[in-house]
């Protein structure tokens, strides 16, 4: 990470022009420090979750994740053209930051206005929307001379972002149940003409490899954070006994169990992959391998969470799991091992097989978590997780 100023890269030059980053950027503290929101935002995605309880509940949920993560990659390719070490970007991430955290604090009520204060789906939407502007603003800035890159934000934002706020704030209107399918329907379109226009114009640039693979792996991290809280929050309440701890130690393991199938050998990998390529190879890898594949990866996680949540909220009982816990946390892990092996095979070229062959192990298993205790439920989990490491690990050549 840095702090100080880089003189790598483009100089900034006129009046409101932001410096081009170098090759060498990494990622500063205040790029970590904007994350922070994030790992409120995921927090509340899972609240939101929990409450309602419901397939359709998780379905919205993960709708508004997908909108956080929309306004969280679209300032990771940012602060790759522009470091976050200048005045210009600490500004305008800050008034981000608080665009994002309003929004954050709407999802609770994103889909049911709570009584009293502002009208919260639409609150939600307008915050969505301030950081959007922000980020293009921003990238305009910091795109200077590059007639190819301000040519890509600006047709970004005409044909993707703004007929797809315009369908957000349709589906407020509207609301329920309208307003979960056009939600989707809006994020679907943004994320698809995203990608097709981002094939055809071919503006974007990766300047620093470290920066990006690194920026990507700390998002998994505060992901990974929101498992770790997770294990508390069921049981934040009760007073500390051996389910407990046995539980706690079993819902720790798997969360390192995820660490390290994804920083074990595959972070390393993918930054590797985007040094052997270069321009529009580069950046068409950073699209598919992280700004669209590491979505399903922060998804898993989020999901397994719920699982491990609810899981320790019932760990001393000896009743059945139940259905919801089970399909959350086998979903989850399943996301997030298959998202891994589409990673890999991105990367490396190959399918891993083993990945492979533990997702639908993943899958299946779900039947089995449903009609065990919590406690065993935990136990199968972190069995497989550990099944699929361990022998992808010895099938590795050395």
């Amino acid at each position: 990470m840095q702090d100080v100023p880089s003189t790598s890269g483009t100089s900034g030059g006129r009046a409101g022009r932001l410096r081009t980053a170098g090759e060498s950027n990494r990622v500063t503290t205040f790029e970590l420090f904007f994350d922070l929101v994030y790992v409120f935002a995921f927090t509340q995605v899972s609240r939101l979750m929990a409450d309602t309880h419901s397939a359709f509940g998780i379905l919205q949920a993960l709708i508004v994740l997908a909108l956080m993560w929309w306004t969280w990659a679209a300032f990771g390719w940012l602060a790759n053209q522009a470091p976050a070490d200048q005045p210009g970007m600490r500004v305008g991430m800050t008034a981000a930051m608080i665009a994002v955290f309003i929004a954050a604090l709407t999802i609770p009520e994103a889909y049911e206005d709570l009584p009293g204060g502002w009208n919260g789906p639409l609150v939600l939407v307008l915050a969505y929307t301030a950081v959007r502007v922000i980020h293009a603003t921003l990238y305009l800035a910091a795109a200077g001379e590059d007639a190819g890159l301000r040519r890509q934000v600006l047709v970004t934002q005409a044909v993707a972002m703004v007929p797809a706020v315009g369908a957000l704030l349709v589906g407020v209107w509207l609301g329920s149940p309208w307003q979960t399918w056009i939600w989707l329907a809006a994020w679907l379109y943004d994320a698809g003409l995203t990608y097709l226009s981002s094939r055809r114009v071919g503006g974007w640039r990766i300047h620093s490899t470290a920066h990006w693979a690194e920026r990507y792996g700390l998002v998994v991290i505060l992901a990974l954070g929101e498992s770790i809280v997770a294990i508390g929050v069921g049981v934040a309440r009760e007073p500390i006994g051996p389910a407990i701890a046995v539980g706690a130690a079993l819902a720790v393991v798997l969360s390192v169990l995820l660490w390290w199938a994804y920083f074990g050998r595959l972070a390393e990998a993918g930054e590797h992959a985007l040094e052997r390529r270069s321009d529009a190879a580069r950046v068409q890898l950073a699209i598919d391998a992280y700004t669209y594949v590491h979505l399903v990866i922060v998804a898993g996680v989020v999901l397994a969470a719920l699982g491990v949540e609810d899981a320790m909220a019932h760990i001393a009982e000896a009743e059945p799991y139940g259905w919801f816990g089970a399909s959350a946390l086998a979903a989850g892990l399943t996301a997030y091992v298959a998202a891994t092996a589409v990673f890999a095979r991105l990367v490396e070229g190959r399918w891993p097989v083993v990945r492979v062959l533990g997702t639908l192990l993943l899958a299946a298993s779900v039947a089995v978590l449903a009609v065990v205790p919590s406690m065993a439920a935990l136990a199968i989990a972190v069995v497989l997780v550990t099944a699929v490491v361990a022998v992808e690990g010895a099938m590795r050549p050395r």
